[in-house]
């Protein structure tokens, strides 16, 4: 069983190691109050960032503003040969960071888990999971390993994930965060499309606010998307507003 080293054990760094618990020896870290105890009840051993980092595989499961630093405090401590990976919500920055950052004896893939604790509570079957290419051969066998979970997988570039994803993700998290913050009723006389704003608010709830501030500022294409959005809603609002005489 190959031994890995697993750096943030925050919600989706416990769902992580719940995940992969079967198929590596997993070393958690994380300095945050109570993530001793969380990896200790999860059944997961837990080190130093730097026994953390000299793994055989390494996946960096922090917030993408956090990356950096954690980047370069692991770099010296690397394995020539080891795999690393990220699992941020964003792919050009973290992607771009790890070629600057990480040593060239390294391999390195960036993914993005299209999925967190809440929408994998029936199981993975069917969710989506990004593998990006970025140095070495070993993205195929990441994919295959999601794959073999029942994830869809699909193997992509940084530039087309982003550029998705502020659709996909941005555009959602945007829509879903305003209707959380609004408050909106679960009413008796709901409609089935209603229903789905509901099942919105209630996931994307439960993400943190550092998850929705990446995704909206750390993909270069989020802004704009996010901009016509607000414009078409407005827009829309003025066409049928009463005019002014």
């Amino acid at each position: 069983m190959k031994t890995l080293g697993l750096i943030g054990f925050g919600q989706f760094g416990r769902l992580a190691a719940t995940i992969l618990a079967g198929h590596f020896d997993i070393l958690a870290v994380d300095t945050a109050p109570g993530a001793q105890a969380a990896a200790r009840e999860a059944g997961v051993a837990f080190g130093s960032i730097e026994d953390a980092a000299a793994r055989e595989v390494v996946v960096v499961a922090v917030p993408v503003p956090a990356m950096q630093g954690v980047l370069a405090a692991i770099a010296p401590h690397l394995k020539a040969g080891a795999l690393v990976l990220d699992v941020g919500s964003v792919k050009m920055l973290p992607a771009q960071w790890m070629v600057e950052l990480l040593p060239a004896h390294v391999d390195v893939v960036a993914t993005h888990p299209l999925f967190g604790p809440q929408s994998a509570k029936a199981g993975l079957a069917g969710l989506r999971f990004v593998v990006c290419p970025i140095r070495g051969d070993r993205h195929e066998c990441v994919a295959a390993l999601g794959r073999s979970l029942g994830l869809t997988v699909t193997v992509t570039t940084p530039e087309e994930h982003d550029r998705e994803m502020a659709y996909v993700q941005a555009l959602t998290h945007l829509i879903g965060r305003s209707l959380v913050n609004l408050g909106i009723p679960d009413e008796q006389l709901k409609t089935a499309s209603y229903q789905h704003l509901l099942e919105l608010c209630a996931l994307i709830g439960a993400d943190t606010f550092e998850l929705f501030t990446a995704i909206q500022t750390q993909n270069p294409y989020a802004a704009e998307v996010a901009e016509a959005f607000v414009a078409q809603a407005r827009g829309l609002l003025d066409q049928v507003r009463p005019k002014a005489d």
